[in-house]
Protein backbone atom coordinates (compact mmCIF):
# COMPACT_ATOMS: atom_id res chain seq x y z
CA UNK A 1 0.00 0.00 0.00
CA UNK A 2 1.16 3.32 -0.90
CA UNK A 3 1.84 5.85 1.54
CA UNK A 4 -1.08 8.91 2.31
CA UNK A 5 0.33 11.91 0.86
CA UNK A 6 -1.72 15.13 2.36
CA UNK A 7 -3.36 17.44 0.09
CA UNK A 8 -1.74 20.10 -0.95
CA UNK A 9 -3.08 23.50 1.29
CA UNK A 10 -4.36 25.60 -1.91
CA UNK A 11 -6.22 22.89 -3.25
CA UNK A 12 -7.58 22.28 0.12
CA UNK A 13 -8.92 25.95 0.42
CA UNK A 14 -9.68 25.54 -2.81
CA UNK A 15 -11.87 23.52 -1.82
CA UNK A 16 -12.93 25.03 0.71
CA UNK A 17 -14.30 27.90 -1.09
CA UNK A 18 -16.45 25.36 -3.54
CA UNK A 19 -17.63 23.71 -0.38
CA UNK A 20 -19.22 27.69 0.87
CA UNK A 21 -20.83 28.25 -2.20
CA UNK A 22 -22.57 24.90 -2.58
CA UNK A 23 -23.35 25.20 1.29
CA UNK A 24 -25.13 28.25 0.94
CA UNK A 25 -27.46 26.86 -1.44
CA UNK A 26 -28.25 23.79 0.54
CA UNK A 27 -28.96 26.40 3.91
CA UNK A 28 -30.66 28.88 1.73
CA UNK A 29 -33.18 25.73 0.30
CA UNK A 30 -33.43 24.79 3.94
CA UNK A 31 -34.37 28.49 4.85
CA UNK A 32 -37.00 28.44 2.63
CA UNK A 33 -38.44 24.88 3.47
CA UNK A 34 -37.68 25.99 7.25
CA UNK A 35 -39.78 29.59 6.48
CA UNK A 36 -42.69 27.92 4.49
CA UNK A 37 -43.29 25.41 7.10
CA UNK A 38 -43.04 28.44 10.04
CA UNK A 39 -45.89 30.24 8.30
CA UNK A 40 -48.09 27.39 7.32
CA UNK A 41 -47.77 26.35 10.95
CA UNK A 42 -48.66 30.13 12.15
CA UNK A 43 -46.22 29.90 14.37
CA UNK A 44 -43.98 33.16 15.13
CA UNK A 45 -40.21 33.11 14.10
CA UNK A 46 -38.04 31.25 16.64
CA UNK A 47 -34.65 32.31 15.60
CA UNK A 48 -32.72 30.07 18.10
CA UNK A 49 -34.68 26.85 16.38
CA UNK A 50 -33.85 28.19 13.00
CA UNK A 51 -29.89 28.42 13.28
CA UNK A 52 -30.32 24.80 15.33
CA UNK A 53 -32.36 23.56 11.95
CA UNK A 54 -29.53 25.25 10.06
CA UNK A 55 -26.45 23.42 11.91
CA UNK A 56 -28.00 20.49 11.95
CA UNK A 57 -28.70 20.47 8.06
CA UNK A 58 -25.47 20.82 7.42
CA UNK A 59 -24.11 18.96 10.27
CA UNK A 60 -25.74 16.23 7.99
CA UNK A 61 -24.70 17.25 4.80
CA UNK A 62 -21.50 17.07 6.02
CA UNK A 63 -21.07 14.09 8.04
CA UNK A 64 -22.90 12.23 5.31
CA UNK A 65 -20.89 12.80 2.74
CA UNK A 66 -17.48 12.69 4.95
CA UNK A 67 -18.61 9.05 6.08
CA UNK A 68 -18.28 8.42 2.35
CA UNK A 69 -14.97 10.01 1.93
CA UNK A 70 -15.56 12.70 -0.22
CA UNK A 71 -18.00 15.78 -0.50
CA UNK A 72 -18.70 16.73 -4.48
CA UNK A 73 -16.15 20.05 -4.20
CA UNK A 74 -13.67 17.55 -2.42
CA UNK A 75 -13.72 14.82 -5.35
CA UNK A 76 -13.33 18.24 -7.96
CA UNK A 77 -9.96 18.84 -6.48
CA UNK A 78 -9.15 15.08 -5.38
CA UNK A 79 -9.11 15.53 -1.83
CA UNK A 80 -10.50 12.63 0.62
CA UNK A 81 -11.14 12.59 3.88
CA UNK A 82 -10.05 9.91 6.02
CA UNK A 83 -8.77 8.64 9.47
CA UNK A 84 -5.54 9.03 10.46
CA UNK A 85 -4.52 5.52 9.03
CA UNK A 86 -6.21 5.80 6.03
CA UNK A 87 -8.90 4.04 7.08
CA UNK A 88 -12.60 5.98 5.85
CA UNK A 89 -14.30 8.02 8.69
CA UNK A 90 -17.03 6.67 11.41
CA UNK A 91 -20.12 8.76 12.23
CA UNK A 92 -18.64 9.54 15.72
CA UNK A 93 -15.36 10.80 13.92
CA UNK A 94 -16.84 13.07 11.32
CA UNK A 95 -19.59 14.34 13.76
CA UNK A 96 -16.21 15.65 16.19
CA UNK A 97 -14.91 17.07 12.76
CA UNK A 98 -17.69 19.03 12.06
CA UNK A 99 -18.70 20.33 15.30
CA UNK A 100 -14.63 21.55 16.37
CA UNK A 101 -14.47 23.00 12.59
CA UNK A 102 -17.54 25.10 13.06
CA UNK A 103 -16.45 26.11 16.94
CA UNK A 104 -13.50 27.12 14.95
CA UNK A 105 -15.10 28.85 12.52
CA UNK A 106 -17.11 30.96 15.27
CA UNK A 107 -13.34 31.72 16.49
CA UNK A 108 -12.10 33.61 13.94
CA UNK A 109 -11.20 30.72 11.77
CA UNK A 110 -8.81 29.30 14.23
CA UNK A 111 -9.05 25.56 12.87
CA UNK A 112 -8.28 26.72 9.22
CA UNK A 113 -5.55 29.02 9.94
CA UNK A 114 -3.87 26.20 12.09
CA UNK A 115 -2.42 24.86 9.11
CA UNK A 116 -0.33 27.34 8.38
CA UNK A 117 1.50 26.18 11.57
CA UNK A 118 1.04 22.46 11.96
CA UNK A 119 4.17 20.66 10.43
CA UNK A 120 1.98 18.64 8.38
CA UNK A 121 -0.69 21.57 6.70
CA UNK A 122 -3.47 19.58 8.62
CA UNK A 123 -6.31 21.56 9.91
CA UNK A 124 -6.82 21.60 13.67
CA UNK A 125 -10.29 19.92 13.66
CA UNK A 126 -8.56 17.61 11.58
CA UNK A 127 -5.92 16.86 14.26
CA UNK A 128 -8.59 16.79 17.12
CA UNK A 129 -10.83 14.35 15.05
CA UNK A 130 -8.40 12.13 14.41
CA UNK A 131 -8.55 12.35 10.53
CA UNK A 132 -6.53 14.22 7.68
CA UNK A 133 -7.08 15.40 4.42
CA UNK A 134 -5.13 13.11 1.21
CA UNK A 135 -4.62 13.69 -2.29
CA UNK A 136 -5.86 11.26 -4.29
CA UNK A 137 -4.22 12.22 -7.29
CA UNK A 138 -0.97 9.97 -8.63
CA UNK A 139 2.26 11.51 -7.59
CA UNK A 140 4.12 12.59 -10.17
Amino acid sequence: MEPLRAAPLPRRLAALSYEAVLLVSVLFATGVVYLLLEAAVGHGHVRLLFQACLFAVAGVYFCWHWIRGQTLPMKTWRIRVVMRDGTPVDLLHAALRYVVAVLGLMAGGITFLWALADTDGQFLHDRIAGTRLISTTPPR
